[in-house]
């Protein structure tokens, strides 16, 4: 279950144009993602049916042939991500919702891969021992910010992310999609941004 998520003041909307444009201004030639999220993005939009769609949103990141564990810049992960939500905003109900999903769908392309069957395979069915890997996950994956997470209770936790390019209701669709995949039950998932590049998440589940 998403929990509504908040915003900090003077915020922009996720997935907006302005938003875009404000992580855009701050990404650098050195933060950069794995292919894996560039395709899973692709995937999503591709469950519309619409290659032609398929196509727009890869001019948009600007990548022509994607390798899973090849890195590419975060710019160009960011461009096709913002550019699929807006694909996706009337069959989600709205960007948030559209976020969520691409988030949903990275989080199961990732956990279908080599390492993310390694990451199953180390937890061992622990849905605690798997959220604890997180952090370690997310630093084999992208080469930018840091994710600190704060255990408040046995199945309840406060991840927070810093110099974080994906908007939080991506993250939030990650997180879910990471639980879902552990079994885990009654998950509830609940993000605020706190900054541009900034968010915070409240997660727990019943054991």
């Amino acid at each position: 279950m998403y929990m509504h998520g908040e915003r900090h003041v003077g915020a922009v909307m996720p997935g907006s144009d302005e938003d875009l444009a404000r992580r855009l201004a701050m990404a650098s030639p050195s933060d950069t993602a794995r292919g894996m999220f560039l395709r899973s993005t692709l995937d999503a939009v591709r469950c519309l049916g619409d290659e032609s769609a398929v196509r727009d949103c890869q001019r948009a990141g600007g990548e022509d042939k994607l390798v899973d564990f090849f890195i590419y810049p975060v710019s160009s992960n960011l461009r096709m991500l913002f550019s699929a939500a807006r694909l996706l905003e009337d069959r989600c109900g709205g960007l948030d919702e559209a976020l969520r999903a691409l988030g949903y769908r990275a989080a199961d392309n990732f956990l279908s891969s080599a390492a993310g069957m390694a990451l199953l395979l180390l937890a061992n069915g622990d849905v605690k021992r798997l959220v604890d890997h997180l952090p370690s996950t997310y630093r084999a994956s992208v080469s930018f910010g840091t994710r600190t997470m704060v255990w408040t209770g046995p199945t309840r936790c406060r991840l927070t992310m810093c110099h974080e390019f994906m908007p939080y209701p991506f993250h939030e669709g990650v997180l879910m999609g990471v639980l879902d995949k552990a079994n885990a039950r009654d998950v509830r998932v609940r993000g605020q941004q706190l900054s541009t590049l900034e968010s915070e998440y409240e997660v727990s589940w019943e054991s």
